[in-house]
């Protein structure tokens, strides 16, 4: 259906020129941030206004303004407020003196005059009153000579009582108002420090510990802003968006945190679910390349140097790390393959399997990529590279199911796991020794294992979406592999759970 051209005295049609475009009058935006609204706001009444078009009926709705009407063939971009094209200005049909006005119009206008002068009189009133109240004397003193008299005072009252204003106000009644406006002062000012308590802006976590540790997981707001600085460089926020860079960190930070639907997150942030959802993806890998250094293999001298008395007493300064698996639900494969490679017998669900490695001081030191739960925790720790950041001479911790003794002793280091029992009638005195040194040691990398899934509740989820274990194009992890990396840091930046003395 051919378009024509809404300004008046214009007889181009979409059909007829061919070299010419039809732009349609703007709509309001009211899906977005409220200063993007605002914007679209203006623009739509600017371009009704110059085209002289009615707001709300259909020819505004349906209008279209061809190319000749802009000087530039076509309108600006909404940012562009002072550019000359952000509204149709050439050719428009009708000339820009005024109409004669109709008497109706100057009756109004007339009114609204009147109006405005008795408000104003009113308020005059008013603050004479509230001077000579203020200025008013138990024992009444003669006036100088030059200073105006009362009853000029009162004469100009009684103008304004003539006029309409009444303004007969005793003490009582001023005291009583002022006693109003203090209480409604109060609490506006409660009300806005609640409203600041529910935003999740910087100020809000700034002089609140304790928010800041239920949100985020991290023990106060001071290493919050350091981890925050990492990402801020990063993170990408203008003019229309709708969340400040702060804002969006701590939306990423309360999923990991508190394993919240993006959808939750789109209603206590007041955005749409497409918004939260990009945000989400986005922050993830910014979080990933700014705190994965914070896990790193120490040198053997700091180990030493900070080993704990317990781990010295059982078998000197030599552990290096205490290496076990923990695994994460997730959701059922559609793909018959997946299903098979992701089913646990351990925990009868379908699973992903992470290998940690944790430092006697309590501190995650390597954290592997996502296996498919029916993976051994052998196969695991051959295969994911932990081996090679052994030195000759270290032991390792590990429980029974990590037969690795020999993988471990090609690079010249030693194993230490609990004795088995099987082909036995009972332990000897020295396997029950060395099996009670062991289990009172290793016992900390569960605790730090158990420290990380309840700080960030995402790895606790009884059913991790199935895309989270997908691999993007270009990209080496997949997002589950992100996420346990960022967890694992994260809580790296927690007190230690095992006591150095």
């Amino acid at each position: 259906m051919p378009v024509c051209c809404v300004v008046y005295g214009c007889s181009n049609r979409s059909g007829r020129e061919k070299n010419k475009r039809f732009y349609r009058v703007p709509k309001v935006v009211v899906h977005k941030a409220e200063q993007f609204k605002k914007l679209t706001e203006e623009r739509r009444k600017k371009w009704l206004s110059n085209l002289h078009l009615r707001s709300g009926g259909a020819e505004s709705s349906n209008a279209r303004v061809c190319s000749d009407h802009f000087i530039r063939g076509c309108p600006s971009a909404l940012g562009d407020v002072e550019s000359v094209d952000w509204a149709p200005t050439v050719s428009l049909g009708y000339h820009t003196t005024s109409k004669p006005r109709s008497e109706a119009s100057l009756r109004r206008e007339q009114r609204m005059e009147l109006k405005e002068d008795q408000q104003r009189q009113s308020e005059c009133a008013e603050a004479l009153l509230d001077l000579l109240q203020t200025t008013e004397s138990p024992e009444p003193t003669q006036p100088p000579s030059d200073s105006p008299q009362p009853e000029d005072t009162s004469g100009i009252l009684n103008d304004q009582q003539d006029a309409g204003c009444q303004t007969d106000l005793t003490m009582e009644d001023i005291e009583r108002m002022e006693d109003v406006l203090r209480q409604n002062t109060t609490e506006l000012g409660d009300l806005r420090t609640k409203a600041l308590d529910t935003k999740f802006n910087q100020e809000s976590f700034e002089n609140n510990e304790e928010k800041t540790k239920f949100y985020t997981g991290l023990p106060n707001f001071l290493v919050l802003l350091q981890v925050f600085q990492l990402c801020e460089p990063y993170i990408t926020c203008g003019p229309m968006s709708v969340l400040s860079k702060f804002e969006q960190f701590i939306l990423v930070l309360l999923r990991l945190r508190l394993n919240l639907p993006l959808k939750d997150l789109a209603f206590r942030f007041n955005i749409s679910l497409s918004t939260a959802s990009r945000i989400w993806h986005k922050l993830i890998d910014i979080l990933h390349e700014s705190t994965s250094f914070i896990i790193e293999w120490p040198e053997r001298h700091v180990l030493q140097a900070t080993m704990p008395m317990g781990f010295r007493q059982a078998f000197g300064c030599r552990v290096a790390v205490i290496v076990d698996c923990f695994e994460v639900f997730i959701e059922r494969p559609s793909n018959l393959l997946a299903r098979a490679q992701t089913w646990s017998n351990y925990k009868h669900h379908h699973t992903v399997k992470f290998l940690i490695g944790v430092a006697p001081q309590g501190y995650v030191t390597y954290i592997s990529c996502a296996w498919g739960g029916r993976v051994s925790d052998k196969q695991i720790t051959i295969q994911s590279g932990l081996l090679k950041n052994l030195l000759p001479g270290d032991i390792v911790l590990a429980d029974r199911g990590f037969d690795i003794a020999d993988s471990v002793g090609f690079y010249c280091a030693s194993l230490k796991m609990p004795a088995f029992t099987r082909g036995k009638s009972q332990l000897s005195a020295y396997e029950v020794e060395e099996t009670r040194k062991i289990a009172n040691v290793r016992i900390h990398v569960e605790r730090v294992i158990g420290l990380v899934r309840r700080k960030y509740q995402i790895l606790q989820s009884r059913a991790v979406p199935i895309e989270h274990m997908l691999t993007k194009p270009g990209e080496a992890l997949a997002l589950i592999d992100k996420i346990g990396v960022i967890c694992c840091a994260l809580s790296n930046l927690s007190v230690s759970v095992v006591p150095l003395e």
